[in-house]
């Protein structure tokens, strides 16, 4: 997938300067957040996932632990949840633009996948009737992402209870990808899994709390045939999690209340700088995001401009890095910036610079 061939570290994050092109809060060192590992003992771990980690993620959205399925980051976890639900020829409805795995992974499998485009001029929002309308009696899954990724817009919760219902008469499952939810604006939407069994939902360490080194997602489901099917899947391609991972996890999740109000106060700076920018400049348009990192702007249709150019001369000249529109199968005018994972002074010049690269590759 572009998105993975063309990301930052596979560029190498010494030749970026202002990297805008995480979707994720800023990576964060071990000896910052008061862990400790020297006690423990490198086992194969539960294949569930370790047991004090489910009783806590699970005690948070008032499920059972038998209700989370711990997974190597939240993109194993939707391989885990498309292979398990899809064959061949079954159909998938997929809101696009969105996170490439929930894509890539039922288009390999083989199946029909019908596409809800999300579009800026209805400012991405989501229309409930015409998701119902594009289930056929061969739909096995619908998937979502919210907040969404990569435009940052919300759903309200009339919206995801009328999602669910949908769920329910149509007889398919609702996949929730809600790995920036903790990341809304306004009050966070429930945890979409604890509605129904048909609903699963999927989270992770990695955007929300700065952790993408661990390799920690998970999954939840309250149909417990299901989950045994997950598991089994688990099983099949790493067997259990990396217990180091998992015991950091837990250990982050018990400061949380300690850990992650610094996080939100930074992405709530950044978000008020990124919208006076935005605000002041003429070259760009976007849907202002209603949670998690990232934006999704794009070049004003009366902007002529080699976006080829664009890019180019934007990491060349500029050294900032942003994700173009074809990481998610849309034109290059589009852009998603990240506006996490940078302090806001290099925030600021990454903006700035993508301004003056525009400028530069207009004709």
């Amino acid at each position: 997938m572009p998105i993975e061939v063309e990301s930052p570290e596979g560029l190498g994050y010494e030749n970026i300067e202002c990297n805008l092109a995480e979707s994720s809060f800023a990576d964060q060192k071990l000896s910052d957040l008061g862990i400790s590992l020297e006690d423990l003992t490198l086992f194969y771990g539960d294949h569930r996932g370790k047991q004090a980690l489910r009783d806590h993620i699970s005690s948070e959205i008032k499920l059972q632990s038998e209700h989370v399925l711990t997974t190597a980051g939240a993109a194993p976890a939707l391989f885990i949840v498309a292979t398990s639900l899809l064959e061949k020829n079954d159909h998938v409805v997929v809101a696009k633009t969105n996170y490439a795995t929930n894509i890539e992974t039922p288009r390999a499998i083989g199946a029909n996948i019908s596409m809800l485009q999300l579009k800026f001029e209805n400012r991405y929002e989501l229309d409930t009737e015409e998701l119902e309308a594009m289930i056929t009696p061969h739909t096995k899954l619908v998937s979502l992402t919210y907040p969404h990724n990569p435009t940052g817009v919300m759903i309200d919760e009339e919206t995801l209870h009328r999602l669910v219902n949908i769920a329910e008469k149509k007889a398919v499952y609702l996949l929730l990808d809600e790995t920036y939810r903790e990341m809304s604006f306004t009050q966070p939407l429930p945890v979409a899994a604890t509605l129904s069994p048909r609903v699963i939902s999927v989270s992770s360490m990695s955007k929300s709390y700065g952790l993408p080194g661990i390799r920690i997602g998970w999954l939840v489901t309250q149909d417990k045939n299901l989950m045994e099917t997950f598991l089994a899947a688990k099983e099949q391609i790493f067997i259990t999690n990396s217990v180091v991972d998992e015991e950091i996890a837990l250990q982050f999740l018990l400061r949380k209340d300690s850990l992650f109000p610094r996080i939100k106060k930074t992405i709530h700076e950044n978000f008020e700088l990124l919208k006076k920018i935005m605000g002041q400049q003429h070259l760009l348009e976007w849907v202002m995001p209603g949670g998690g990192c990232v934006c999704f702007p794009r070049i004003k249709p009366t902007v002529n401009v080699d976006t080829k150019k664009f890019y180019d001369l934007l990491l060349t000249n500029y050294g900032t890095y942003v994700g173009p529109g074809h990481w998610f199968e849309e034109d290059d005018r589009n852009m998603r910036i990240g506006f996490g994972w940078e302090r806001k002074d290099k925030l600021e010049k990454g903006l700035n610079n993508i301004l003056k690269a525009i400028e530069d590759a207009r004709y």
